[in-house]
């Protein structure tokens, strides 16, 4: 836990959610108006000052507001939030639609990759021991602003060719945890700094594999990681009919 006031904790809260949603610095007029923290703009700004000297906040050159940092949100993930349901009706349809492809293991997997991508929003990739890198969603990527930067982009894309760096990633955290997220540094190479990868481990049978979604680090991470884990769970609870 951290030392942070629970006035700190909420406000912290406000900006992470506004920063998901504009992948704009967050100011302090405009999160005292919409999330109606009940006080001023001046306590605002001396509270993000603080959380900034923490090391939870980091301020652009060229911006006044504040963004949250990787910090941030490995907080906001551990402590504060709050999953969203997959609606039951989603997790019916999709259970059919997969299990259609249960005998077929490639068909399978390239049909959960797809499922991931669409409900997510996400590039989604996955990866099988001795295997190819199965991916969809490529296009979703230049939904967000940070890949308008061609250099990052291509750094993503030619990540999916790179079998053995990408299973490289999936085995940098040791977690048992069933859903693992790397932010910026976690990911061991700086060209992608402001991006996140959410995944889970699954067993097809006799072998297993890593299902998750690339993306900015300002991931809607309530929806997506419900989504990574159902997705994951369903490909082993599939494999059990082999």
């Amino acid at each position: 836990m951290t030392d942070l006031s629970e006035r700190q904790i909420a406000l912290l809260g406000a900006i992470i959610k506004e920063y998901v949603e504009t992948a704009e610095p967050v100011g302090s007029e405009a999160i005292v108006q919409k999330y109606n923290l009940q006080v001023s703009p001046a306590t605002v700004r001396n509270e993000m000052v603080e959380l900034t000297r923490k090391g939870f906040l980091s301020k652009p050159h060229t911006s006044a507001g504040r963004i949250p940092s990787a910090m941030a949100l490995r907080f906001f993930i551990k402590d504060l939030m709050e999953e969203e349901r997959i609606p039951v009706v989603s997790e019916t349809s999709l259970r059919q639609r997969l299990w259609e492809k249960r005998f077929e293991r490639e068909k399978l997997i390239r049909e959960a990759v797809a499922v991931l991508a669409d409900k997510t929003g996400e590039l989604s990739m996955a990866t099988v021991e001795e295997g190819p890198v199965y991916y969809s969603g490529i296009s979703n990527i230049l939904n967000y602003p940070e890949f308008y930067d061609i250099d990052l982009t291509k750094s993503v894309l030619s990540l999916l060719d790179q079998h053995e760096i990408l299973l490289n990633l999936f085995s940098r955290v040791t977690s048992e945890s069933p859903v693992r997220v790397l932010i910026g540094d976690d990911l061991g190479m700086p060209t992608f700094g402001n991006c996140s990868l959410v995944y889970a481990p699954y067993d097809l049978g006799n072998i297993s594999g890593n299902l998750g979604v690339f993306g900015p680090s300002r991931m809607d991470y309530p929806r997506i990681i419900p989504w990574v884990r159902f997705i994951s769970d369903l490909l082993s609870e599939l494999s059990g009919n082999w």
